[in-house]
């Protein structure tokens, strides 16, 4: 009550009323609905599948006028966001593995810092990496799609887990993205439990994002909260639903859905990074 009454003493009711009517003209209302559905639908695949948030936000962006220039600072400031809730869901839910998620969350950070370092000084020469990085995800996306049709669910030992994460966070920072193709994609390619490490990497992934941002809200001295309102609150409704889905789809859909997922998620970042480099 004492709360309430201070705030309203400040901001009085008819103000407040007045302010949400004058909503629309600080807010262009068809691109804040564009963006909420880019972020359902990207936190959708990404909750469920541990990729592909930063590929389908970017190419729907795109692909509805918004400027290059600032695509990628507007998405990676949403995702912290939406994996944060995308994080807490999975650990709800028990999709969690906590000896994999101690493993990757560390190198993960201490890599996503060093490549938002390096993106700041260096960014013209990320396309160079992006392409070598999208024809391994490729061939992941292929091997794990033909080991859904195997008989025998054989895991393999996972080794340097630690490095692959200290990869996947530099990646992501340094090169706009590969988080969840790089990481995910191996480790379920060992025929690791995609709904572990599916729950497992989109924990870690809001430290990863979380560090990157704060890396580069230093370097920059701006972020971009409002700009992408749209598309936080649609990966924040879709986090949820998503982390759900993933102890409900057989062992061996997720299999198939996450290769084809890897495959057309890297064939896009594989073509962008060829046509900047000609």
């Amino acid at each position: 009550m004492l709360l309430g009454h201070a705030i309203l003493s400040y901001f009085p009711l008819r103000d407040i009323g007045s302010g949400l009517k004058r909503i629309p003209e600080y807010i262009n209302i068809p691109t804040f609905l564009m963006m909420l559905l880019t972020g359902f639908l990207a936190q959708m695949v990404d909750g469920s599948m541990g990729m592909g948030y930063g590929t389908i936000s970017t190419t729907f962006l795109l692909a509805n006028g918004v400027n290059p220039a600032i695509v990628s600072s507007r998405v990676h400031t949403a995702r912290v966001f939406s994996s944060g809730v995308s994080g807490f869901s999975h650990h709800r839910f028990g999709n969690i593995n906590k000896k994999l998620f101690r493993t990757l969350v560390i190198p993960g950070v201490m890599g996503a810092i060093l490549g938002a370092t390096l993106a700041f000084y260096g960014q013209k020469y990320s396309v160079y990496v992006r392409v070598p990085l999208s024809v391994y995800t490729l061939y992941l996306g292929y091997f794990i799609v033909k080991k859904a049709f195997r008989k025998k669910n054989i895991q393999y030992k996972i080794k340097g887990a630690g490095w692959l994460a200290s990869a996947g966070g530099f990646l992501d920072a340094f090169a706009g993205g590969g988080w969840g193709s790089l990481v995910t994609g191996t480790l379920i390619s060992k025929r690791r439990n995609p709904r572990y490490v599916i729950g497992s990497v989109c924990l870690a992934e809001f430290f990863v994002v979380l560090a990157s941002s704060i890396a580069f809200f230093i370097y920059l001295k701006t972020f971009f909260i409002m700009d992408v309102a749209g598309l936080i609150l649609g990966g924040l409704i879709a986090a949820p639903i998503a982390a759900r889905l993933v102890g409900k789809i057989p062992l061996r859909t997720m299999y198939i859905a996450v290769g084809s997922v890897v495959i057309i998620t890297s064939a896009l970042t594989l073509i962008k990074g060829i046509s900047k480099i000609i």
